[in-house]
């Protein structure tokens, strides 16, 4: 049942309660029962006296004409000389017709068979009466509207009745007669009435009410082009609310009875603030109560609406071309509204499509997050961690973000990235949290039941490498897209992938010391084996960026952007934008986080190697003068050479490092093989881990 808002609708005039006599109500008080009571409707001289005679007195012809007499009364409410109307009681809104008990048999029952169209008006009237105060809605404002309207056609043809009984033309029978046709119309609308009344239906309710009412009434003809005649016209009000949100995005609905709610505390300002935002489904959605005859569209009927809301919030003033022929004041079975409907959600659809990509450069800036966020294009990046290292290093606590800021900026506009026109847009952040703990913080990705306490456990040391994120400024109505829960799907993967950059790079500086020291006899020494260790670990990393960049996020992007410039709608851009995240968060383990955590300690060992490289290569060899090797080495033409220097420790180290990657490289093997059963897309990596693993 629609409530109306009572704060919105004005007050009705106390003196439309207090004078019964200008609202109708006066025919429906009880009054006295006795006789003698004043003699309401027609009189006839010949019958009047100073006491009234119980009927039952005069003749039965004189008795017809007294009963057609009061009858004619009782049908537009009021009561005769010897007909009265009594409240049921408990039920003040119903009402029964009472005869003098003195009067002809015969002439009772006939009067008792026109009774039920005499209670029947009495109920339509009232509810015409009650339905009409402004709190009542615009739905039941039309509704009484097409109610009065029936009623001046039935008191005309009451006035009709009347004269012919003046003409002396008139009988009781025929009064049955010309009553008869009417009856069971007025009677079903009067239950219609009925049901109305004592549920308090207003708006949706009432529409649907006469339209579940006219389609249980298929076997009478005339009862059911009644009710469609009613549910027409009450429906004029409530389609006028529709046209205007169909074809300029506005909700004009003072009584709260249209099908969309509006959210206005939900702005769309949120959609860069807020993860959890949720202003493009629950800024308008749908009501609980929808029309049975727009049931089928509500949806098509709710977008339409938001896009040219989001075009007017743009500035943008559109508004769907609208005929004579495309206005919506009724509906049919030629479903010519549905066709209307159609036409303004694709025209709709196409404007703000056409808007977004063209004026405001949806996959530009699309392409720009994949250069930064995704390091589409990665010299920047190396720039910037030159340039940062000192800074990324530090603890989260003591990181200086307005510097980091600065250098990124400094990057951005000494590599190419300087010629992207949205560089500018591209701003860097410091995350409280590991990877790890932020994904499982998130509830929409369903990770957090498999991840346990122990695992969001942070260590004490943590840095800006494993904390620092990009971001993206995003104007409205490009948010709708690239909102923020968009963008933080994209920082985690940024995450992972700019980690992982950082694990090659401390391998690579390692891998650089080991050749650094090739022109010592290293063969069969603990630092000649350090450098296979070494090797192993850059084929790890760098086959997992491959994967990352050229088996996941590459082939995915190139997915939505086909998909894009076939799109039809923004619901549809929306829908691929999402669908390309979730694949990307899916295929690089993101979402995986037995797999994550597998990864994370594989590069937490290459970085602990990779750390303590320079000690394991320092220690390990000497340099030695030329006087101190024979006349026949190799390095007799170097003022310097290399000597490798036995080290207990060192040996102990790099079988250390060995023996742990080797165990979590050979454990990821098995849980890669298990994973790729179910998710395809890890194939070629448990391939490749496997490969490695039988090289160890």
């Amino acid at each position: 049942m629609d409530s109306i808002p009572s704060s919105t609708a004005p007050t009705t005039l106390r003196w439309n309660f207090e004078r019964p006599f200008l609202t109708g109500r006066f025919h429906q008080e009880v009054k006295d029962s006795s006789l003698n009571s004043e003699i309401n409707g027609f009189s006839i001289d010949s019958f009047s006296s100073e006491v009234e005679k119980v009927i039952g007195y005069y003749h039965a012809s004189v008795q017809e004409l007294i009963v057609i007499d009061d009858l004619l009364s009782a049908m537009v409410g009021i009561e005769g000389r010897y007909t009265s109307i009594r409240r049921i009681c408990g039920k003040d809104s119903e009402f029964t017709f009472q005869v003098d008990a003195s009067m002809d048999l015969a002439l009772q029952e006939l009067a008792k068979r026109i009774f039920p169209l005499c209670e029947s008006y009495l109920l339509i009237d009232q509810f015409v009466e009650s339905r009409s105060q402004f709190k009542k809605g615009l739905v039941n404002h039309a509704f009484a509207a097409a109610l009065r309207a029936l009623l001046l056609d039935y008191q005309a043809m009451v006035a009709q009745l009347e004269h012919q009984f003046r003409l002396g033309r008139l009988s009781l029978q025929g009064l049955w007669f010309y009553c008869q046709p009417m009856m069971g119309s007025i009677k079903a609308l009067s239950s219609v009435i009925q049901k109305a009344s004592s549920n308090d239906y207003a708006g949706v309710d009432v529409l649907n009410l006469l339209q579940s009412q006219a389609k249980a009434m298929a076997g009478d003809h005339v009862v059911r082009s009644l009710l469609e005649k009613m549910a027409q016209c009450t429906s004029s009000a409530y389609l006028e609310i529709l046209e205007r949100w169909v074809y300029e995005g506005v909700i004009d609905d003072p009584y709260g009875e249209f099908f969309i709610a509006e959210n206005k505390s939900l702005q769309k300002e949120s959609l860069t603030m807020d993860y959890d935002a949720k202003y493009w489904r629950q800024r308008y959605s749908l009501k609980s109560s929808i029309p049975s005859f727009l049931s089928d569209v509500a949806g098509t009927i709710l977008t339409t609406g938001k896009y040219l809301n989001v075009m007017r919030e743009c500035g943008h003033n559109v508004q769907v071309r609208v005929s004579e022929n495309s206005k919506l004041r009724n509906f049919g079975s030629n479903h010519h509204y549905l066709e209307c409907i159609k036409s303004a959600y694709d025209f709709a659809s196409g404007e703000l499509l056409n808007l977004i990509r063209e004026k405001y450069d949806l996959m530009g800036k699309l392409r720009s997050i994949k250069h930064y966020l995704l390091l589409d294009q990665g010299d920047f990046l190396v720039h910037f961690m030159d340039i940062a290292r000192e800074e990324l290093n530090k603890k989260m606590e003591e990181i200086s973000v307005e510097k980091l800021q600065s250098l990124l900026d400094l990057a951005l506009r000494s590599t190419a990235a300087a010629a992207d026109p949205c560089h500018e847009d591209l701003t860097c952040c410091v995350e409280k949290c590991t990877l790890l703990k932020r994904l499982s913080m998130l509830k929409d990705l369903e990770i957090s039941k498999a991840i346990s306490d122990n695992d969001l456990e942070e260590p004490g040391s943590i840095t800006g490498l494993e904390t620092f994120s990009l971001s993206y400024k995003v104007q409205w109505p490009l948010s709708l897209v690239i909102s923020r829960k968009a963008l933080t799907k994209y920082q985690l993967i940024f995450r992972f992938l700019f980690h992982c950059k950082h694990v090659s790079r401390q391998l690579c500086g390692a891998w650089q010391m080991h050749q650094g020291v090739r022109t010592a006899n290293l063969k069969g020494t603990a630092i000649s084996r350090s450098s296979l260790l070494c090797r192993s670990m850059l084929k790890f990393i760098n086959s997992l960026l491959h994967y990352l960049t050229f088996e996941v996020l590459e082939p995915n992007w190139h997915v939505m952007n086909n998909r894009l410039q076939s799109a039809k709608s923004i619901d549809e851009v929306l829908q691929y934008h999402d669908i390309f995240l979730e694949k990307c968060l899916r295929e690089c383990m993101l979402l995986l986080p037995e797999l994550l955590k597998k990864m994370e300690r594989l590069k937490l060992i290459c970085l602990q190697y990779a750390a303590a490289t320079q000690w394991l290569v320092s220690s390990s060899i000497e340099i030695a003068e030329p006087s101190e090797l024979g006349k026949e080495s190799k390095f007799r033409t170097s003022s310097k050479a290399l000597k490798f220097t036995e080290n207990a420790n060192v040996t102990e180290s790099v079988l250390k490092f060995e023996k742990e990657f080797n165990a979590e490289l050979q454990s990821l093997g098995p849980i890669l093989s298990s994973h790729s059963q179910a998710e395809p897309y890890l194939t070629h990596l448990a391939q490749w881990i496997l490969g490695v693993g039988n090289e160890q």
